[in-house]
């Protein structure tokens, strides 16, 4: 299998490298079950950001850096759901199309989730910035909620959201065309 070697926050990790459609290829970073990136990653996140009351990301990948992070500055973080839990009460909503996901989804935010972002200063992390349509569903979650956008991270700008002013992440990641 063909990878491409990424360097971050101080590691070096060799990731497949997958179709993402006929005319694009795209290097998959996945976070889940790498405890020493999701610390190092986090904790050089913050040294970037500003300052934030709580952290939002979307499900599912950003859910270990958002932790990691809410760790380590000792503040809490709020998930955008994919799907409506049973212990939502009265849902708000936006959809989203990612690169890496086929079909259009839509993200959830429960009111009491809405409560903790209501008036706070919220910093939106995640793995990675591609398209930006992650970003701005949750962008619009957060105004919804009432919340202020102080910030927008990610361990990974790929492709042109590495030409991005209104985003701060770690490297950089290219997008391998056909």
């Amino acid at each position: 299998m063909e990878t491409y070697t990424l360097k971050v926050a101080g590691l070096t990790r060799e990731l497949p490298i997958c179709a993402a459609s006929e005319k694009l290829d795209i290097a998959a970073f996945i976070m889940f079950s790498d405890v020493e990136m999701t610390v190092e990653a986090a904790a050089e996140l913050l040294k970037k950001a500003p300052d934030f009351d709580v952290i939002i990301t979307a499900e599912s990948k950003g859910i270990p850096l958002a932790y990691e992070a809410a760790r380590q500055s000792g503040k809490n973080y709020v998930v955008a759901r994919k799907s409506v839990k049973l212990y939502m009460t009265d849902p708000i909503s936006v959809q989203v199309k990612s690169i890496t996901t086929a079909a259009v989804q839509t993200l959830y935010l429960s009111q009491e989730d809405v409560a903790r972002l209501k008036g706070k200063r919220v910093l939106i992390l995640d793995d990675v910035i591609s398209t930006g349509e992650s970003l701005t569903a949750v962008e619009e979650l957060v105004r919804e909620a009432g919340g202020n956008i102080v910030g927008a991270g990610a361990v990974l700008a790929e492709g042109d959201a590495a030409d991005r002013t209104d985003i701060f992440f770690l490297e950089k990641l290219p997008l391998f065309f056909k």
